[in-house]
C-alpha cells in the first residue's frame, strides 16, 4: 500500500491492509485474515475525466463485482471521492487485486484504502457518565455494531458492574495530576497487548495527550455536546438554560492533538424552549449524544469515512 500523508488521507484502521511501518503502534495480536468474500475500496484523487470508468474496468478485469458505489466531487478543492463495495466470492485473487488497484492509483495520482470485511478490535474509555457506554453495549449485544469489543477502560470504578453484566473485560486506572503520564502509559500498554485498532471515548472526561493521540491517528472517536466552544467548562446545560438557547445538539469527531478540532463525523440537533429546565436539557442532550456516537462508530466500522484536510466525507 502507499504511504499517504494523514492530512490528505486518514482511515488506516486495518493493519493487515496498510504499510505497518506507517502505524506508530501496531497491535501486538495480529487480526486473523481469512480469504476475502467482500471488500470495500475507498479512493480520493484530483478530479479528472474517466475516473469511474477506469476504476470499474480494473475491478472487472480482476473478477471483482461492484455491488454498491457512491461518489462525491468537492467542487472547491476539485477532489474526487468514491466508495465501492466489492463481491470477491467469484475467486478474486487478493494480491493481484491490490496490485492492480495500486498501479491504477499510481497512474491517476489517487490515494486509496482497500479493506476486507472483518471485525476490528475496539476499546471503550469512559468516566462516571454511563449513558453512552450503556447504549453502545446494548447495541453491541444486539449485533448492531460490527466489531470485537475487547475492553472497557475507565478512570473510575463506577462502570465495573456494567462491564461485568455485559461480560466485557474492565480495567480501572485512576488518574490525577500527579500520575497522568504514567496512567496513559498503562492504558496504551493495555490497548497494545489487546491489539486494539479503534478507541471510543464514551464520555471519558480526561484530555488525552498528543503522545496518546498520535498512537491512534484518526482512530479515536469522541462525543461532546455541540455547545462548544460557546459553553465550555462545567454545567454546559445550565449555561445554555441561562442564555435561553433554542437549539441543543451533539457532535462526534475524530480526536486530534488540537482539542476538539478533529474532523467531524456526525452531528444532530433538536429544538428546545424556555419551558425546558436545565435537567430537561441535559436529558435531551444525553439522548442526542448516544445516537450520534453510535452512528459515528458505525460509519467508521463500515468504512464509510474519508478524511481530506481535516474534513470528512461520509458515505451514508
Amino acid at each position: 500500500m502507499r504511504n499517504l500523508h494523514s492530512s490528505d488521507w486518514a482511515d488506516a484502521t486495518d493493519v493487515n491492509e496498510v504499510d505497518v511501518k506507517a502505524l506508530p503502534l501496531p497491535p501486538a495480536i495480529p487480526p486473523v485474515s481469512p480469504p476475502w468474500k467482500m471488500a470495500t475500496l475507498l479512493v480520493a484523487c484530483p478530479d479528472q475525466k474517466g475516473i469511474v470508468a477506469e476504476i470499474a474496468q480494473v475491478l472487472h478485469a480482476q473478477g471483482a463485482n461492484i455491488v454498491d458505489s457512491a461518489q462525491h466531487t468537492d467542487p472547491l478543492a476539485s477532489v474526487f471521492f468514491q466508495r465501492l463495495r466489492l463481491d470477491l466470492s467469484a475467486g478474486t485473487n487478493r494480491v493481484e487485486l491490490e496490485g492492480a488497484v495500486r498501479d491504477l492509483c499510481d497512474r491517476l495520482g489517487m490515494n486509496y484504502r482497500l479493506y476486507g470485511d472483518r471485525k476490528r478490535r475496539v476499546a471503550i474509555m469512559c468516566s462516571k457518565q454511563e449513558h453512552c457506554l450503556y447504549d453502545l453495549l446494548v447495541r453491541y449485544r444486539a449485533g448492531e455494531l460490527p466489531c470485537d469489543l475487547a475492553m472497557i477502560v475507565s478512570n473510575h470504578a463506577d462502570a465495573a458492574p456494567i462491564a461485568k453484566h455485559f461480560a466485557i473485560p474492565f480495567h480501572h486506572l485512576p488518574v490525577d495530576k500527579t500520575n497522568k503520564p504514567a496512567q496513559e502509559g498503562q492504558v496504551l500498554d493495555l490497548l497494545h497487548q489487546a491489539g486494539i485498532e479503534l478507541v471510543v471515548l464514551a464520555r471519558y472526561m480526561q484530555i488525552l495527550s498528543a503522545r496518546f493521540v498520535e498512537r491512534f491517528p484518526y482512530r479515536i472517536i469522541n462525543i461532546h455536546h455541540s455547545f462548544l466552544p460557546a459553553f465550555v467548562g462545567a454545567n454546559p446545560y445550565r449555561q445554555a438554560y441561562e442564555k435561553g438557547v433554542k437549539l441543543i445538539g451533539a457532535t462526534s469527531h475524530y480526536v486530534t492533538p488540537e482539542l476538539d478540532q478533529g474532523p467531524i463525523i456526525e452531528q444532530e440537533t433538536i429544538r428546545v424552549s424556555h419551558r425546558d429546565t436545565p435537567e430537561e436539557l441535559q436529558r435531551k442532550g444525553k439522548d442526542l449524544e448516544k445516537r450520534v456516537l453510535a452512528q459515528a462508530l458505525r460509519w467508521h466500522l463500515e468504512d464509510r469515512i474519508l478524511i481530506h484536510h481535516n474534513k470528512t466525507v461520509v458515505f451514508d
